[in-house]
């Protein structure tokens, strides 16, 4: 399933993000607007920041698995 049909089911979900550069990041995805993902990432101590992805950056968006203990 193409990553832009699977995001209306993850908002507010930790989600991995991969771009097309091969590189990718991880967080909670807030929000979608203006053809751009949102996504609140942790930088240090107790600080967050939601950063702007344009969807041509992006090659696909996956949930994170459940933990099984």
């Amino acid at each position: 399933m193409p990553w832009q049909y699977k995001i209306r089911f993850l908002l507010g979900q930790p989600v991995g993000v991969s771009f097309t550069n091969g590189q990718g990041t991880s967080g909670v995805l807030c929000g979608v607007s203006g053809g751009k993902l949102q996504v609140m990432e942790y930088l240090y101590q107790s600080q967050f920041a939601i950063k702007q992805y344009d969807f041509r950056m992006i090659s696909d968006v996956n949930g994170f698995p459940s933990c099984h203990m």
